[in-house]
């Protein structure tokens, strides 16, 4: 059977002198083994360069995690330093994405970085070094440890009830993999606030008057999909939306060939 197809947007990463698009593994065999879809991979390119085109041929759409972070003129406020560092062309790419995805009904997933563009693309605003600021935890990676170690599960996170995310993992605490120096200041007006942490800064959103599957999460179920079962289940959630827009398609275009 032909899996259905997810839209991930690259990174602009620099190797060796030259210029990258890339998405980190996790993400690419998230989808894979956890969600059961393919995953493929959007150049970073500047807004304009066919974002219709990029949905007319997939089911849904995974924003990732990066180590960069949305560019400040997209909500208004000046870039400084301790803001960066930026991908200017992710931000094209993906933010116009965002948008268009959710008004085509085609289901999505935005993961740290990506829960960060979800709220901007709505019209949100975002907070820089958020460990400075009064009664909020440090959310960054600790220090000295491998990789494993970086997103071992261990920050508690509260799933407010009825909400979306509790449909999928339950309602209250759950224990996740949560680093960021940067989180969701003004929440977009569309955007729905399904679970926090406990100093309260912002973990999972969703999309309000979205006609199918939006959800953003700030931690990264991503790393342990196929092991963790809160990171298991909403990859599954979103797999499963995603074969139903899928099956929809399908259908669709069978009705038109009859008639």
């Amino acid at each position: 059977m032909t899996k259905p197809i997810v839209a991930v947007p690259a990174d602009i990463r620099t190797f060796d002198g030259a210029s990258w698009h890339a998405v980190q593994h996790q993400y690419v065999r998230a989808a894979l083994n956890a969600a059961g879809v393919m995953a493929f991979i959007i150049p970073a390119f500047e807004e304009g360069y066919g974002t219709d085109a990029i949905l007319d041929r997939v089911d849904g759409v995974l924003v990732s995690g990066s180590a960069s972070n949305v560019h400040p003129s997209y909500y208004g406020a000046t870039a400084t330093d301790a803001d960066g560092p930026f991908d200017i062309a992710r931000d094209a790419t993906s933010l116009p994405l965002i948008r268009r995805a959710i008004d085509r009904a085609i289901p999505l997933l935005a993961i740290c970085r990506g829960i960060q563009e979800l709220n901007v693309a709505l019209g949100g605003t975002l907070a820089s070094e958020i460990q400075d600021q009064p009664g909020i935890w440090d959310h960054r990676k600790p220090a000295d440890v491998d990789r494993d170690g970086m997103y071992a599960i261990r920050q508690s996170v509260f799933v407010k009830e009825g909400s979306c995310i509790a449909g999928i993992v339950g309602p209250g605490e759950i224990k996740v993999n949560s680093l960021h120096r940067q989180a969701i200041a003004e929440t977009a007006p569309r955007l729905k606030v399904e679970a926090v942490a406990e100093d309260g800064t912002i973990e999972a959103v969703s999309v309000i008057d979205a006609p199918a599957f939006a959800v953003g999460v700030q931690w990264h179920p991503e790393y342990w999909a196929e092991t963790d079962k809160p990171s298991n289940q909403i990859f599954r959630a979103f797999g499963d939306a995603v074969r139903a827009y899928a099956a929809g398609k399908l259908s669709n275009a069978e009705n038109e060939a009859l008639a």
